[in-house]
């Protein structure tokens, strides 16, 4: 009886190991790519039929309760704004080219030019002094307007050579002064980092080197992929909120179990297909579970309010498992509702610590600056003591620094000059 037990035991730790083996590639792609992870699945397994989710139009898949949303003006406008897209990497730029980051006509004039200077790797190539001649400005100021793109996505964009795209990505990564430092010589001199190996920073300025992309516009070389979105989320005043999975783009499995000859490899070969089909399972209750949690965090945004603060980390409690781990999971997944597509990433705050977003800290760095006193403006390092003791987290000096340039906040010195001129 013990022996039985043991094998029934075995082999359901099996079952399962293969399920999560298959399940992790189908839950990281997104809809679009979602046959092409199943495909060395597919391919050899002679048991498994697969057909597309792809053969009718996203317009004739919509749900009519999302057709007939209260946010968008009319019908047309409503299909428009859920009908499949395709953002091109000038598309993501044309998004972030204004206020705060481009405030005036000259810099968001500059950083439209930059942007439609940029390489198929998103390198900038254009010709800077000819530009500056014909608007009457100088290559300072072009190149100040230029270098805010340190902080534009995707990382590391309008760099002129790698090593700057490295520098531009470095300015937005968590990592301690003194990595940032070595981090900075290292990038500089890229042919001879080894010789830094030494340094008692190495290993963390090159974990650091080792997340950036390269190229920068990677993401974008290939022709940009449809955006499909793995759930509607509507919103009517009768019945409240629902979330449905877009299961009519899933594919469908056929598992021909009525193969004439009877024999172990058809049997294990039928295992596995059983297999897949728990893992596109999990691939729907996971995601629909996410669902379930943005609604509950975001109901305000569903309703016509704003999108409110959400860490990775309050998801990943809820799932036991680590934010890194749903940060894959979420990734090129998005959500359809009567305001249009969302990319589900844009309904969560990066964390500073567990319990505090980097929204909340922005916030308040914005009011303390407001109610500083003008002839005695606050250093970036009393600004962030404050921080740190307002919501109990370490940080560094150049975070801060970071996060001002990002509000187009002056540094002190030059705040005092500015508080001078309006007095």
């Amino acid at each position: 009886m013990a022996t039985l037990r043991v094998s029934q035991s075995v082999e359901t730790k099996n079952k399962l190991s293969n399920t999560l083996r298959n399940w992790l590639p189908i839950l990281h792609s997104s809809l679009s790519e979602l046959g092409e992870a199943m495909s060395p699945f597919v391919e050899s397994n002679p048991v498994v039929e697969v057909s597309s989710g792809f053969e009718e139009s996203f317009e004739s898949k919509i749900p009519k309760r999302i057709i007939s949303g209260s946010v968008t003006n009319s019908r047309t406008e409503q299909i428009e704004a859920l009908t499949v897209q395709t953002k091109s990497l000038y598309d993501v730029l044309d998004e972030q080219l204004e206020a705060p980051l481009f405030p005036t006509p000259i810099s968001q004039r500059i950083a439209q030019f930059v942007a439609s200077n940029l390489d198929e790797n998103g390198y900038y190539e254009g010709e800077s002094e000819e530009f500056c001649k014909e608007n009457d400005i100088s290559i300072d100021e072009f190149e100040r307007v230029r270098r805010r793109f340190i902080h534009v996505e995707p990382l590391g964009i309008g760099a002129k050579n790698l090593s700057e795209s490295f520098l531009f990505q470095l300015e937005n990564s968590e990592i301690s002064d003194e990595g940032y430092e070595l981090a900075v010589k290292l990038i500089e001199d890229l042919q001879e980092m080894h010789t830094y190996s030494e340094n008692e920073h190495f290993e963390e300025a090159m974990k650091v080197i080792g997340s950036f992309k390269n190229p920068p516009a990677i993401e974008y070389l290939e022709d940009s992929a449809q955006v499909i979105p793995d759930l509607m989320i509507f919103f009517d005043e009768e019945s409240g909120i629902e979330v449905k999975l877009n299961d009519a783009y899933y594919p469908t499995i056929n598992i021909n179990t009525e193969y004439a000859v009877e024999h172990e490899f058809i049997s294990q070969k039928i295992k596995e297909a059983k297999s897949l089909v728990d893992a596109l399972d999990m691939r729907k209750a996971t995601l629909y579970k996410v669902g379930l949690m943005i609604v509950e965090y975001q109901y305000e945004f569903f309703t016509g309010g704003n999108i409110m603060p959400l860490t990775l980390k309050t998801l990943a409690d809820e799932f036991g498992h680590n934010p890194s781990t749903i940060s894959r999971a979420i990734a090129n997944k998005y959500i359809a509702c009567d305001r249009g597509i969302f990319a589900m990433k844009e309904f969560f705050t990066t964390a500073i610590d567990e319990d505090v977003s980097n929204s909340a800290i922005k916030d308040f760095l914005l009011q303390i600056v407001k109610d500083e006193p003008p002839q005695k403006p606050l250093s970036d390092m009393k600004l962030l003591e404050m921080i740190q003791e307002k919501f109990k987290v370490t940080m560094v000096r150049r975070t801060i620094a970071k996060y001002r340039k990002q509000l187009n906040i002056a540094g002190s010195s030059e705040r005092k000059k500015l508080y001078h001129l309006n007095v």
